[in-house]
């Protein structure tokens, strides 16, 4: 099979294929906390695999509204594509056997990533996150924190100091992301690297955990500033993306949203923790 990001070859979208398509429960994916069906879709000859998440099967959580975590990762989606880096796999709200749900495509990641890659210390080996010896992370990485690894012992946890995870980690903070996790962190074969599981996105209030502290306090890019810039004009309200993202999220949402890019902007700088929440996700991975 091509590979996800390829699919489709002809002028139909992804979107449009996930959209459209006909859509195939082939199984269910256990591990997740809410009900993630893997499913194929097809339409007008082209075919995918994608995921599939019914608004049904979301678990109640304190801090979110029932039923709108499917739409939160649709606006994460809408966003990833404004800023210009397409992070987030093409992601659609449409029925399905189950009812109203998201549908994904399917992104097959690299054999080793994230915290079983690289342990040797090499970026350039497929790893992003890494558990290392000693208080510096050495080159090609950047530190996040020391992590209990148990029988009283530490040991630094560090990510790759990799571009695409530098534009996730903006990303994150433009979408208030409750759970960055290495598992949600898919890097394919043709060197692109996707960000899935955006349930817990669009808070109002401060809720940013992610394992990509690494450049906390550190300038933007002049790339991130460009890509925040854009971003901060098509949130303008009567602007296609406001009107499509007041759809999916709240308007005090809406509203939180443009100020975090307009705080970003005026720093200047990658976030940091606020002390007022747990930064770092748990489990990590």
């Amino acid at each position: 099979m091509p590979a996800p990001e390829r699919i489709p070859t002809g002028s139909l979208t992804a979107v449009e294929l996930l959209a459209k398509g006909e859509l195939t429960v082939r199984g269910r994916i256990r591990e997740a906390s809410n009900a993630v069906l893997y499913c194929t879709v097809a339409y007008e000859g082209e075919s995918a695999r994608c995921v599939y998440k019914p608004v049904a099967g979301e678990r109640p959580l304190w801090d979110f509204p029932d039923g709108t975590l499917a739409q939160r990762e649709v606006a994460a989606y809408e966003v990833g594509a404004a800023l210009g880096w397409d992070l987030v796999p093409p992601t659609v709200l449409r029925d399905g056997p189950y009812g109203e749900g998201m549908v994904q495509l399917w992104i097959e990641p690299l054999a080793e990533s994230t915290a079983d890659a690289a342990q040797d210390g090499d970026p350039g080996a497929g790893g992003l996150l890494a558990l290392v010896d000693g208080e510096e992370p050495g080159e090609g990485w950047k530190a996040v924190g020391l992590a209990d690894v148990g029988e009283g012992r530490t040991a630094l946890l560090v990510h790759a100091d990799d571009e695409r995870l530098r534009r996730l980690a903006v990303l994150d903070a433009v979408i208030n992301n409750g759970d960055r996790k290495g598992g949600h962190l898919l890097p394919t074969e043709g060197g692109r690297l996707y960000g899935i599981d955006h349930g817990v996105t669009f808070n109002v209030d401060d809720k940013l955990r992610t394992l990509l502290w690494g450049w906390a306090g550190e300038p933007l890019t002049e790339e991130a500033v460009a890509a925040l810039t854009r971003l901060a004009a098509a949130l303008a309200p009567g602007e296609p993306l406001a009107t499509r993202l007041a759809e999916l999220i709240t308007a005090a949402e809406l509203d939180a949203l443009r100020g975090r890019v307009a705080g970003l902007l005026s720093d200047g700088v990658h976030r940091s923790p606020s002390g007022e929440w747990p930064p770092i996700p748990w489990p990590p991975v």
